[in-house]
């Protein structure tokens, strides 16, 4: 080969590794989100601009987990962490942070991202007393099951993500629109199959449906563990039980990650449901994004009622 065709040959060769590159852009920025829900929150507003890793599932507790060594390999490479706060994870995220040695990430940071900065948070207690379970002094953590919490942590979450990666901040802002305009006829349609649930009582293993009864204006009336963080104990449940006889609730409702014993011995002597709702991305093989997490979650709850 002459050299004029091998200076041809080089540079179709870089030509086409040019056109590659741009036909499957390398991802921005490497995300670690907490919970399942703000891991789907990024994959909408970012896409391909970021490699998503996930810590927890629908079948864990975000209260209680372990950082492994494949945690904190991730957190370690991370340029952006989103989670919860308000002490959700408080656990297990302090020594991931410590054993990650990425600065980027700590608190104070613009890779910091905590969720529940940016919201209302309900259930904020009025006096701090261990004694009582597992209290958290920021009011209730688990924001994400009220979509108005969704929209609200979006917008912040779109800014951050154009703060950290300016190169490509159109494309995030264009994301984000068209997710929140998504989301926003969601919510309106959401809200008005919801207006059937106005006023109905439930009973719920933990307060991880809190925000989605003061979303859809239900009443949980009473929790199967007597404090939280609490597992139910035989004496509290006979204590429901006896409570509970004269007005039965809607149902009893669970997350995947709760023991289904106790609810199952309530709902067979109270003959109400025992409802598993999926709570996260993944609770069930239907709720796969954030839309069908709520889509799943208001027909299981409105077949209660129909």
């Amino acid at each position: 080969m002459n050299r004029s065709a091998l200076t041809r040959s080089i540079l179709s060769g870089l030509l086409l590794i040019s056109l590659l590159a741009v036909a499957n852009p390398a991802a921005a920025l490497n995300v670690f989100a907490c919970e399942a829900e703000w891991g789907a929150l990024v994959d909408e507003l970012a896409g391909e601009l970021a490699t998503v890793t996930v810590a927890t599932t629908a079948f864990q507790d975000p209260h209680r987990l372990q950082a492994r060594p494949s945690l904190i390999a991730s957190a370690r490479t991370a340029d952006l962490l989103v989670c919860t706060g308000a002490e959700l994870e408080v656990g297990w995220m302090p020594p991931l942070l410590l054993r990650s040695g990425n600065p980027n990430i700590q608190p104070g940071r613009p890779g910091n991202f905590l969720a529940a900065d940016f919201v209302r948070r309900i259930e904020i207690p009025v006096r701090l007393d261990r004694a009582q379970g597992d209290v958290h002094p920021q009011g209730n953590p688990h924001i994400h099951l009220n979509p108005n919490n969704i929209a609200r942590v979006a917008r912040e979450l779109a800014q951050r993500l154009q703060q950290l990666d300016p190169a490509n901040a159109q494309q995030y802002q264009t994301r984000a629109t068209d997710f929140l305009d998504r989301w926003d006829a969601a919510v309106e349609r959401w809200e008005i199959r919801g207006e059937m649930l106005a006023g109905k009582r439930l009973v719920a293993h933990h307060t991880s449906f809190s925000y989605l009864a003061d979303w859809l204006d239900l009443e949980i009336v009473a929790t199967l563990e007597s404090k939280p963080g609490i597992p139910p104990s035989a004496s509290h449940l006979a204590t429901l039980l006896e409570q509970l006889q004269p007005a039965r609730p809607l149902a009893i409702v669970r997350t995947p990650y709760d023991n289904e014993k106790p609810s199952a011995w309530l709902s067979q002597r109270l003959a109400v449901p025992a409802l598993l709702l999926p709570y996260t991305i993944g609770g069930n093989d239907r709720a796969n994004n954030l839309f069908e997490l709520f889509e799943v979650t208001l027909t299981e709850l409105g077949a209660l009622v129909l």
